[in-house]
């Protein structure tokens, strides 16, 4: 593996869905509703934490130890990756790679560290940032993890508003959804990757018909540039 500046990606960043969001907002929940509903790829992350009960090594996560991940970081073997409560997480190149010879559009669920570097590394991928209702149903979901004490848990809804406002500060994501239900939240990203679909597909043709006429073609309009931000309803 070359070192990040030489490694070569060959998916096209319009094939890329950046899901990020804060713990609590249901990421892993609404990420693979998603890839099954419109039949994505989606990645998996390594990360040098421990495994929990349940996860399953290569589904849930890559799991690795931290001077490994520390080499793969020195190799540039990683799209992506950041250090989040004393562990690593990164998304290997190698799940780019698996996208594109299976001709799938790669679902990234990632932090927001990672999603701002995929979106400088890839400006035509689709970043969507999720979000809980408000800040008592982000701390309920939080404590209703059992896996934390009660100091953990305001860690983490701490480092979760931080992460909030990071996003939105960058000007990199492309849409909010508030996952307030769950089943209305999936139906809104779906819409949204599809929207964004349909909105290349008309490009491409466009592109392909000046380029018979060698004359100028509309373009199909875009919007503001403002993240459209799409409310559920109810969901844990």
């Amino acid at each position: 593996m070359t070192r990040d500046g030489d490694t070569q990606i060959r998916l096209s960043g319009r094939q890329i869905v950046v899901l990020s969001g804060p713990s609590g907002a249901g990421k892993t929940t609404v990420s693979r509703a998603v890839a099954r509903r419109l039949s994505l790829f989606i990645s998996v992350s390594a990360t040098t934490r421990s495994r929990r009960p349940g996860e399953t090594e290569g589904i849930d996560y890559y799991f690795i130890p931290r001077e490994e991940f520390q080499r793969r970081i020195a190799d540039g073997a990683f799209v992506e990756w950041a250090e989040v409560f004393g562990q690593y997480y990164g998304t290997p190149v190698e799940e780019l790679e698996r996208a594109r010879r299976r001709d799938k559009k790669l679902l990234l669920e990632i932090d927001v560290q990672g999603g701002i570097q995929v979106k400088k590394k890839f400006p035509e991928a689709l970043a969507i940032l999720l979000l809980p209702p408000n800040d008592k149903a982000l701390r309920r979901r939080l404590s209703k993890r059992g896996t934390e004490q009660s100091e953990e848990v305001e860690r983490r809804f701490a480092k979760a508003r931080d992460e909030i406002e990071t996003a939105r500060r960058s000007g990199l994501y492309d849409a909010e959804v508030v996952n307030d239900d769950l089943e209305n939240a999936i139906d809104e990203v779906v819409c949204i990757v599809q929207a964004r679909t349909v909105f290349f597909t008309a490009e491409n043709a466009e592109h392909a018909e000046k380029g018979r006429n060698g004359g100028t073609a509309m373009r199909p309009s875009t919007d503001s540039g403002r993240p459209e931000q799409v409310e559920g309803r109810n969901a844990e």
